[in-house]
């Protein structure tokens, strides 16, 4: 199965995060056919039930491997081709992707390659448990190349992410007697407010911190005064956190309450010779690991302005770029590691 075919077979099958019992069994079975050609092995891994990683290895002991995650973010459409793209959900985030490392892989070990790996995990798109779960198991990688969608452009640092929900709280009245009442959802409006009038961080590889209020709910009816409401804000951040949480606290104070959910630090990373760089705004698994695969890259075919969209797809011709890629950093890093 070439590239094009096994990208459109990824993403037909639907694994939304949650749901990558499917397509993990489906890498499992590749790896393992490829595990018995070429004298490695192949494992599943439960993060939890039904969820887990897949990992394969050649060699005594990976000098590098090529990681990704295999969930998407909802909705599911399925695969459809043309000239020069792939549609379909997760076509770049990460179904292609998976699909540049597998054949990458067949090729390297074909031409005799040993001494790496490739690790699926599940659930980077909400909280990156896969990841968490294989920084407790490492397998003595020394690098680790993560593939998100760069334009095939090795990331020399990526923003982190601080994610929070607000919630408010009040006194429910009849809407003609608002002074009998306490509006959650007025408390929550001034707490954003502020929020967004919040001076943040800049840094001069990664640009500025971003704010994101990406949900908000709460109230009865628009007759009755709200006893209850909710936000969910993300922030991307360049630097350390310390100053940002102590804003968004005076921001909420006599207002709303804030409960964390995730934060995943700024990353800066290293670069290759003969690859274009650039710097990413999103995040990634790489935190996560914690240095436990090794030292981190990032790099994949595809763009992130598509990716979360319903115009997701990914160029043929950066998928065939990125099988090369792929190889040529396998090769560099097995013997950067063997010095």
């Amino acid at each position: 199965m070439d590239v094009f075919a096994l990208t459109r077979a990824l993403i037909d099958i639907e694994s939304i995060t949650g749901n990558e019992l499917a397509v993990g069994n489906y890498l499992y079975e590749r790896l393992a056919q490829l595990a018995a050609q070429y004298g490695g092995c192949a494992e599943r891994s439960e993060v939890e039930p039904n969820r887990f990683n897949v990992y394969g290895q050649w060699g005594e002991q990976p000098a590098v491997t090529l990681s990704t995650h295999m969930d998407t973010v909802p909705p599911f459409f399925a695969s459809r081709e043309e000239e020069a793209h792939i549609w379909g959900r997760g076509a770049c985030d990460t179904k292609g992707i998976i699909a540049a490392m597998i054949t990458a892989a067949e090729k390297l070990l074909a031409a005799g390659e040993r001494n790496f790996g490739l690790l699926f995990v599940v659930g980077e798109e909400r909280n990156s448990a896969g990841a968490y779960y294989a920084a407790q198991h490492p397998r003595g990688s020394r690098y680790i190349v993560n593939g998100e969608p760069t334009g095939n452009k090795l990331a020399l640092g990526s923003k982190g992410a601080l994610r929070y929900e607000v919630a408010a709280t009040g006194k429910m009245a009849h809407s003609a007697y608002p002074e009998l009442g306490d509006s959650a959802i007025h408390k929550l409006i001034d707490a954003l407010a502020e929020m967004r009038r919040m001076p943040l961080p800049t840094d001069t590889l990664l640009g500025p911190s971003t704010l994101n209020i990406g949900v908000l709910s709460g109230g009865r009816a628009p007759n009755v005064i709200a006893d209850e409401a909710r936000a969910e804000i993300l922030i991307r951040l360049v630097g350390d956190s310390a100053e940002t949480k102590e804003a968004l606290a005076r921001a909420v104070e006599g207002r709303a309450e804030l409960r964390e959910i995730l934060e995943i630090p700024a990353v800066r990373l290293g670069s290759l010779d003969g690859l274009e760089t650039t710097v990413v705004a999103f995040t990634t698994d790489i935190p996560a690991f914690g240095g436990r695969w090794g030292e981190p890259f990032l790099i994949g075919p595809g763009s992130i302005h598509v990716a979360h969209t319903l115009e997701e797809r990914i160029p043929k011709g950066e998928l065939l770029a990125a099988v090369d890629i792929y190889q040529i950093m396998v090769k560099q890093l097995c013997k950067r590691a063997s010095k």
